[in-house]
């Protein structure tokens, strides 16, 4: 009788045992759940394809414009890669020419248009020579491809028009700038991958005198992959374009991803600095509303934009237009 008392002794030592473990540990989990702090709710997601210029208007739909609505505007501004010396000088002239019942997006239409009008933005080419374009940029930025559409665009104005490779180090570089030449109907003077750049420019100016051309387009490396400084090498191939041409170059022109944001005020003042920019040629505004990074780069370096890629197609490099551009960057 013994053994049966003990075993029913056991067991119920061991059914206390496991409730009071279970009581225990839901009385652990209850404190810590108290004790985390609740997770906030999430942010209502801002609409897709919603553009600057009705976040503007959104802020200005109240009944009136304070401190708040012109510090939120310049955040914008900011986010728009404007930069923040033109997005406060921006809002400081809208904020004294704004009145109640005024379309703020409109007016800001109107300032970008005000900021980028007046800039000579005519191509310079001669007549009675041969004229040359070198164009720079990083890599990826869509040189090769502004190339391509700024020969097609030349030839349709009944101009002969030659490229030279001098990018000799990006892998295909030379392939593509062959389909493009055959597209816009171009000569194009090549070398082997690695082979000199500046010796590349040189032989296209022999070249394209020789031939009668109208003018040269000049593509040239957007990275390296030798000890030799990128803007050292830039420089190189203008001063022997100088040397060939009898002159540097008529136009220097800088292509700029519109989606570079702030990384072109940098890009533009380091080719700048090293091969004299004559003007940008802006790329990618064929999405949403990109591209104000130039407003900064035109505050900052005075560089006009002559030309704006609005697409894929050959035909899609267009003079610049401000008022058009400013359209896009507000209106998206």
């Amino acid at each position: 009788m013994l053994i049966p008392v003990i075993l029913v002794s056991l067991i119920a030592v061991l059914v206390f045992v496991i409730l009071v473990v279970r009581l225990v540990r839901g009385r652990s989990a209850a404190t810590v759940a108290r004790s985390e702090p609740s997770m906030p709710a999430p942010e209502p997601a801002v609409p897709r394809g919603e553009g600057l210029g009705a976040k503007v208007r959104g802020l200005f739909a109240g009944a009136s414009a304070g401190d708040e609505e012109w510090s939120a505007l310049e955040e914008l501004l900011l986010k728009a890669d404007v930069g923040p010396g033109m997005a406060a000088r921006m809002v400081g002239d809208l904020k004294e020419r704004y009145q109640p019942g005024d379309d703020p997006a409109s007016m800001l239409i109107g300032e970008v248009e005000s900021v980028l009008s007046g800039d000579d933005v005519q191509l310079h080419l001669p007549n009675d020579r041969l004229g040359v374009v070198m164009v720079v940029g990083v890599n990826g930025s869509g040189k090769t491809t502004t190339i391509g559409k700024l020969a097609a665009r030349l030839g349709s104005e009944g101009k002969k028009v030659s490229l030279a490779g001098s990018d000799t180090f990006r892998a295909a570089a030379s392939e593509q700038l062959d389909v493009w030449a055959q597209r816009s109907g171009a000569q194009l003077v090549s070398q082997e991958r690695g082979a000199d750049p500046g010796a590349v420019a040189f032989d296209a100016v022999q070249s394209a005198k020789a031939k009668g051309m109208d003018v040269l387009i000049v593509d040239t490396a957007g990275r390296l992959h030798t000890k030799t400084p990128l803007m050292d090498e830039l420089q190189k191939v203008r001063r022997v374009i100088e040397k060939a041409a009898g002159q540097a170059p008529d136009e220097t022109l800088l292509v700029l991803d519109a989606t570079t944001g702030q990384n072109g005020i940098a890009q533009a003042r380091a080719f700048t600095d090293a091969v004299e920019v004559s003007g940008v040629a802006l790329t990618k505004l064929d999405g949403t509303a990109k591209g104000g990074v130039v407003l900064a780069v035109r505050e900052q370096l005075g560089v006009p934009v002559k030309l704006m890629g609005v697409g894929e197609g050959v035909q899609d490099l267009q003079p610049f237009d401000a008022r058009a551009f400013a359209e896009r960057l507000v209106s998206g």
